[in-house]
Protein backbone atom coordinates (compact mmCIF):
# COMPACT_ATOMS: atom_id res chain seq x y z
CA UNK A 1 0.00 0.00 0.00
CA UNK A 2 1.03 3.48 -0.47
CA UNK A 3 -0.06 6.90 0.68
CA UNK A 4 -1.64 9.89 -1.05
CA UNK A 5 -2.91 13.18 -0.20
CA UNK A 6 -6.15 14.17 -2.68
CA UNK A 7 -6.79 18.02 -2.40
CA UNK A 8 -9.74 19.31 -4.55
CA UNK A 9 -13.41 20.75 -3.86
CA UNK A 10 -17.12 19.85 -3.55
CA UNK A 11 -20.26 21.24 -4.32
CA UNK A 12 -21.94 22.75 -1.37
CA UNK A 13 -25.60 24.32 -1.75
CA UNK A 14 -24.92 26.75 1.80
CA UNK A 15 -21.53 27.50 1.28
CA UNK A 16 -20.50 27.00 -2.23
CA UNK A 17 -17.57 25.32 -3.36
CA UNK A 18 -15.59 23.18 -0.30
CA UNK A 19 -12.25 22.60 -0.42
CA UNK A 20 -10.68 19.52 0.95
CA UNK A 21 -7.25 17.72 1.31
CA UNK A 22 -7.21 13.90 2.58
CA UNK A 23 -4.84 11.34 3.31
CA UNK A 24 -5.56 7.92 2.12
CA UNK A 25 -3.83 4.39 1.88
CA UNK A 26 -4.30 3.03 -1.44
CA UNK A 27 -2.21 0.85 -4.69
CA UNK A 28 -2.43 2.98 -6.73
CA UNK A 29 -3.66 6.95 -7.84
CA UNK A 30 -6.74 5.57 -9.68
CA UNK A 31 -7.98 3.60 -6.71
CA UNK A 32 -7.50 5.98 -4.28
CA UNK A 33 -9.40 8.60 -6.47
CA UNK A 34 -12.25 5.19 -6.60
CA UNK A 35 -11.74 5.45 -2.61
CA UNK A 36 -12.03 9.54 -2.26
CA UNK A 37 -15.21 9.68 -4.40
CA UNK A 38 -16.82 7.09 -2.25
CA UNK A 39 -15.99 8.38 0.97
CA UNK A 40 -16.56 12.19 0.79
CA UNK A 41 -19.63 10.86 -1.28
CA UNK A 42 -21.08 8.99 1.61
CA UNK A 43 -20.10 11.62 3.69
CA UNK A 44 -21.68 14.86 2.16
CA UNK A 45 -24.32 13.29 0.29
CA UNK A 46 -22.63 14.07 -3.05
CA UNK A 47 -22.42 12.20 -6.20
CA UNK A 48 -19.42 12.39 -8.24
CA UNK A 49 -20.05 14.70 -10.80
CA UNK A 50 -19.98 17.01 -7.32
CA UNK A 51 -16.68 16.30 -6.68
CA UNK A 52 -13.52 17.89 -8.05
CA UNK A 53 -10.28 16.16 -7.32
CA UNK A 54 -7.34 18.95 -8.26
CA UNK A 55 -4.34 16.79 -7.52
CA UNK A 56 -3.64 13.51 -5.84
CA UNK A 57 -0.03 13.35 -4.47
CA UNK A 58 1.95 10.28 -3.41
CA UNK A 59 3.62 10.87 0.03
CA UNK A 60 6.66 9.28 1.46
CA UNK A 61 5.88 7.84 5.24
CA UNK A 62 7.69 10.54 7.16
CA UNK A 63 5.00 13.10 5.24
CA UNK A 64 1.80 11.04 6.67
CA UNK A 65 0.16 12.73 8.93
CA UNK A 66 -2.88 10.95 9.85
CA UNK A 67 -2.23 7.69 12.16
CA UNK A 68 -4.77 5.15 10.46
CA UNK A 69 -2.88 6.02 7.17
CA UNK A 70 0.48 5.35 8.59
CA UNK A 71 -1.21 1.94 10.06
CA UNK A 72 -1.87 0.95 6.62
CA UNK A 73 0.92 1.67 4.86
CA UNK A 74 2.90 -0.21 7.56
CA UNK A 75 4.95 2.26 9.57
Amino acid sequence: MKAFRITGSYADERYGKQPFSVEMAAEDSEAVKEKAYSTIGSKHKLKRWQIDIAEVAELSADQVTNHVVKYQIGE
